[in-house]
């Protein structure tokens, strides 16, 4: 039970009752989740189990896509329908052309500034709580990156939108803040994420169908296994004596012949560098580590899996 499972969140839940059930239906307490959706989102949550959660470092640079529904005519306290109105609702009727020119000033590297309802921290309490107790604070816009705002459809004083953005990205501020520039307050009032990474709605499985398939003993058949995650990294099978050094953490020398190109590109990964990785298998072909060059044909393993794994 090493790999990852692609959760199809419901809106309701926070990612954290998704984890439980999760480790409740696997009876496995090592789990973890690929980015936190707010309890009014659904779609796309990843979560790797046992040992996979040992490569969670590796996908934090990898993109989201959201598709959802902005609500135009007044904003909200939480920035999304499940706030409280901060104003009168204007009603109004827009169509695209109103819209559009708005969408790259919110694209590329911008400064956001998080929701006040948001789990960010200020001098170590989460700003939710602060809100929720009515008290003055101020939260430090950071830097995020928006690949794509495109809007596929508006009427009314509603708009449907596709986006693609780095992780760290409130989908509820870029909503809030298209609202402040066009002069009539909005709201988020539907997002699905529809791809984290290599991860896609097409994979995800509902908790219930989750459970149907730990009744009926077809997990291990539902799970993404531990070598086929990551595979937009180059790979190297190497011999027995090579792999108990790896185990021990010492650097290992391979070739060029050696290294097998990845068999796919990343999906949604950032323009971010990266050093230069690779995935070791053994000759059983299990995925024993991550290794890293330090010099030309000269890798250190960064993270080491067990030799259960």
């Amino acid at each position: 039970m090493d790999g990852a499972l692609v959760i199809n969140k419901s809106a309701g839940m926070t990612s954290h009752d998704v984890v439980v059930q999760v480790r409740r239906l696997l009876r496995i307490r090592s789990i973890g989740h690929l980015g936190t959706l707010d309890p009014i989102a659904t779609g796309v949550l990843p979560l790797l189990v046992g040992a996979a959660t040992r490569l969670q470092r590796f996908y934090t640079a990898r993109r989201k896509r959201y598709q959802g529904r902005i609500r135009f005519g007044f904003a909200t306290d939480t920035y999304d329908a499940d706030g409280r109105p901060t104003g009168p609702d204007s009603s109004p009727t827009l169509r695209l052309e109103d819209l559009e020119p708005h969408l790259a000033v919110l694209s590329g590297k911008i400064k956001q500034t998080p929701p006040p309802y948001s789990a960010k921290k200020v001098k170590g309490v989460a700003a939710y709580e602060l809100a929720r107790r009515r008290e003055k604070f101020t939260l430090e816009p950071v830097e995020v990156e928006v690949y794509r705002f495109e809007l596929s459809r508006v009427e009314g004083a509603f708009a449907d939108f596709v986006i693609e953005c780095t992780t760290g990205t409130y989908i509820r501020s870029l909503a809030h803040d298209l609202g402040q520039r066009i002069g009539a307050g909005a709201h988020l009032v539907e997002i699905c994420r529809t791809a984290s990474g290599e991860f896609t709605l097409k994979q995800a499985l509902t908790l219930e169908a989750l459970a149907e398939a730990a009744r009926e003993e077809r997990l291990p058949q539902v799970l993404t296994p531990l070598a086929e995650l990551l595979s937009d990294l180059p790979q190297a099978v190497v011999s027995s004596v090579l792999e108990r050094k790896i185990r021990h953490g010492g650097k290992i020398e391979l070739d060029q012949t050696q290294i097998e190109n990845a068999p796919s590109q990343a999906p949604l990964d950032s323009d971010a560098w990266k050093p230069f990785r690779v995935r070791i298998f053994n000759q059983n072909r299990e995925l024993i580590a991550i290794a890293q060059a330090v010099l030309p044909r000269v890798f250190q393993p960064i993270v080491v899996l067990s030799a259960s794994a």
